[in-house]
Order: C-alpha cells, then sequence, then structure tokens
C-alpha cells in the first residue's frame, strides 16, 4: 500500500451544513481522509426549506474562505449585490444609506443553494465522503472515537485522528466538551424571535429595487427583505414573541401589517402574507460563546458551534467560513501539526468571535431597544465614518510629528526642550474627544462591517 495512504489522518467532520462541507473542503485539498455526518437527509434530494427559501448576506470575510477553495467565482454568480441599505419608514418614504464607496457591496445568497453547492464541491474530492442519515451518539475525543447512529439504528464506532464539530448553535460534539475541566460556556437567549415571509415577482420582475438590503425599522420590532435569483424577495420579520403570540387569526396579521408595514402587504399580497404568516411558527435566536474551541490535538469547534451569534450584524455565516480560512492557514503554518494548530486556532479566534458575538448583540440593543429617530440613526452612521477617519489621521499626524521630534532630539546637538512639556500625549489623547475605547470600538463597528 502506498505509504501517503498508510499516513493520511482521519477526520471526522460533524455537520454537513455550510460551515461543515466547507471545512471538508479545506481538509481534502490537504489529503486527509474525511468522513462527514450529517443528521439530516441529503439537501440535494429533501426539502428542508418547505417552500422557503431563506438568504443570507456574504460578505468580504466568506468571500475570501471560498475563494481559497476555488469556489468564489461560483457562488459570486449567483449572488445579487446589495450596494446599499434601504430604510422604508412608516409613511413610505424610502431612503438608502450605502455600505461605502460604489465598488463596495455585500450579496444576497441562497443558503440552499449554497450549502447544495459546497456538498457538491466537497464530494468532488476522492478523499470525502458524505454519510447522511448519521446521528453522533457519543464523542470521545480522547480515544479519538464517535459514536453514530444511521438509518439502520445500528450505533457504529469511527476512530479518526480529528474530530470537527461544525454541527450548529445546538453542537453535540460541544456538549461532550463541556463536560470536561476548565470548558467555558454560556448561551442567551434573546426575547425576539424570527419569522420567514416572502414578497412575489411582480409582472416578471422585481417588486422593489433589487440592489438594495431594504429593512423596515419599526422601534421594538423590524423587517427586512433581501432579493432572490428568481426575481422575490426573502422576508425576516424580527419581532418579541409576546407580539407573535397576539397575532392570532388572519384578520389579527392583516391589521398589524396595516398599521406598521402598510407599504409592504400589496407587495407582499394578502393570501400569501396569512399562509405563509401561519406555515412555521416564530423561531428562537441565540448566542452562544464557549472557550476553548479545541480540546488536546484531537477536537476543534468551527461556527455556529463555537460561536453562535445573533443575526443583527449579518456575519454569522461569514464568521464560520473565517474560521475554516483561519485553520487553514494555521495548518500552513504549522506544516498540519493539530498539537499546534488546535491551541493556536483558539487563542486566535476566541477574542474575535467573542468580539463578533458582543457586536451583533450591541446592535440587536440599538435595534430593538432605542427610541432614536431612524434619520438620526442615519447621521449617527455617517458621524461614525467621520469620526474613525479623522481619528485615524490624527494617530498618523501625531505619530509622523513625534517621530520628527525624535529625529531632531537626536541628531540636534542643542535638543528643543521647549517642545518636551505640551507633548504629554497619553494626556493629550486622554482629554481629547477621541477616548481610547469609543475609537476602537467605532473602528470595529467599522472594519468588522465591510
Amino acid at each position: 500500500m502506498d505509504s501517503s495512504v498508510i499516513q493520511r489522518k482521519k477526520v471526522a467532520v460533524i455537520g454537513g451544513g455550510l460551515v461543515g462541507s466547507l471545512q471538508a473542503c479545506f481538509l481534502a485539498k490537504r489529503n486527509f481522509q474525511i468522513d462527514v455526518y450529517e443528521a439530516r437527509e441529503d439537501p440535494r434530494v429533501a426539502d428542508f426549506t418547505r417552500g422557503r427559501s431563506i438568504n443570507l448576506a456574504l460578505s468580504h470575510r466568506g468571500r475570501q474562505a471560498l475563494k481559497a477553495v476555488g469556489l468564489e467565482d461560483q457562488i459570486v454568480s449567483q449572488g445579487i449585490p446589495m450596494r446599499a441599505r434601504m430604510i422604508h419608514s412608516l409613511s413610505g418614504k424610502k431612503s438608502a444609506v450605502p455600505y461605502g464607496t460604489k465598488s463596495q457591496y455585500i450579496l444576497s445568497v441562497s443558503r440552499e443553494n449554497l450549502n447544495k453547492d459546497l456538498l457538491t464541491a466537497a464530494e468532488k474530492y476522492p478523499s470525502v465522503k458524505m454519510h447522511f442519515n448519521h446521528k453522533l451518539l457519543k464523542c470521545n475525543p480522547e480515544e479519538g472515537m464517535i459514536t453514530v447512529l444511521g438509518s439502520d439504528k445500528v450505533p457504529k464506532d469511527v476512530t479518526c485522528d480529528l474530530i470537527v464539530g461544525c454541527d450548529g448553535a445546538y453542537s453535540t460534539v460541544r456538549s461532550h466538551l463541556m463536560k470536561k475541566p476548565r470548558f467555558d460556556y454560556s448561551q442567551q437567549y434573546i426575547p425576539h424571535g424570527y419569522m420567514e415571509l416572502t414578497i412575489p415577482p411582480k409582472n416578471g420582475d422585481y417588486a422593489m429595487e433589487p440592489n438594495y438590503l431594504h429593512i423596515w425599522p419599526r422601534n421594538t420590532f423590524m423587517m427586512i427583505a433581501l432579493p432572490n435569483m428568481s426575481k422575490s424577495f426573502t422576508c425576516t420579520l424580527f419581532m418579541p414573541f409576546d407580539e407573535f403570540d397576539k397575532l392570532l387569526t388572519s384578520n389579527d396579521v392583516i391589521d398589524f401589517f396595516q398599521k406598521y408595514f402598510p407599504d409592504a402587504i400589496p407587495l407582499i399580497g394578502e393570501k400569501l402574507l396569512v399562509q405563509d404568516f401561519f406555515l412555521l411558527p416564530a423561531q428562537p435566536m441565540i448566542s452562544v460563546k464557549c472557550s476553548s474551541f479545541h480540546f488536546q490535538s484531537h477536537c476543534v469547534l468551527l461556527g455556529d458551534a463555537a460561536h453562535a451569534i445573533v443575526p443583527f450584524f449579518g456575519q454569522g455565516m461569514n464568521a464560520g467560513f473565517e474560521d475554516c480560512l483561519v485553520f487553514d492557514e494555521l495548518m500552513d503554518k504549522f506544516n498540519n501539526d493539530l498539537s499546534l494548530c488546535l491551541p493556536a486556532f483558539s487563542r486566535l479566534r476566541i477574542p474575535d468571535s467573542h468580539a463578533i458575538s458582543d457586536l451583533s448583540m450591541y446592535n440587536y440593543i440599538e435595534v430593538s431597544f432605542s427610541r432614536i429617530r431612524y434619520h438620526e440613526a442615519v447621521q449617527r452612521w455617517h458621524w461614525q465614518k467621520k469620526v474613525i477617519y479623522k481619528g485615524l489621521l490624527f494617530l498618523g499626524s501625531l505619530i509622523a510629528i513625534s517621530s520628527t521630534y525624535l529625529l531632531m532630539h537626536y541628531v540636534s546637538p542643542r535638543p528643543f526642550h521647549y517642545f518636551r512639556r505640551p507633548w504629554n500625549i497619553a494626556h493629550f489623547w486622554n482629554t481629547t474627544c477621541f477616548p481610547t475605547k469609543a475609537m476602537d470600538f467605532l473602528e470595529q463597528i467599522y472594519l468588522i462591517s465591510r
């Protein structure tokens, strides 16, 4: 037998969703033997959405991960650029808020189609094998063993060198790691739920402007709409469960939309609105933090299994994809040595993951519990960008001036003593209108949202 086959590492990827299938592609490029275990049916032959199209926002971070496995062009060609937010006021007035420059945009992509494409891409590697309808029963990373239950209902033990938990916010892999000493875990359900609705095409075309993320902000609840390739829009209504519980009849739903989203009724249609509203109950949203993301050199968590976040920053999928890219970069750095790569992954990703979780929760609080007027929110957004730009420009100028002073100080035989006293930089920075913590926070918001 070929020595390369004998030495090939065996990896069990738990979860065949977006992150699991992408991670299988990354690991297969390293000639590992990959077995992907997914509890559900193959989405390419089964319909999990029950006729409802769920769209996601693909940002630059997610695209970089897809590019690394040669899938960026394929996925981007199936997405719709959203170059700005379109804010719908209660009066029906619409206001566009660009994401940045004309060249900057995010993509609206179908979650279902993206998952199918990633699974198909992973299966093209001869070292990848998919196991659908296989539920994880036990996870024993110390012994490098998992127990799965297939459609034959017979438990099967599987040995492997690495267990990769990509099984979502309610991760079974993570639940086993929680029994290990010094594993920290916290979760938080927010009072809001979400419900998917649909705006169908109108006369064979989009019923609204397609290249926007449409937003209907309404104090403690809101609705958004992302464009589909089918000329429809996928809408998501975010609202406290207490409010959902009040809408019990068709008339309740119509009256509610007439009061808060009057311009959406002719777009959706009363019949389809009622049908979609009562198709499925409102779904909960959970935020999960844990530490570490790994156990020794035998197990690692990626995506929602490691850091489920509320969707108000639009970075859940992108953060999961970036996990895969960062893990791959570390495997390059440590020459596939899992004993070095896994601890480095936790050290690198935990601070970033907790930060995006906090930012997402911050956005949720701003959306849900603030009475700020909508035009003021837009003004604040523009102000933040100006503050960040001016603050960075000021810092750059300060560094340049300081460098010049230090050069003159050490070169000149007679130092400029009269320059010394005013240049108490720490005191100056702390007493200006750019406090460090505020600048750091605003810069985080600006950079992460790109």
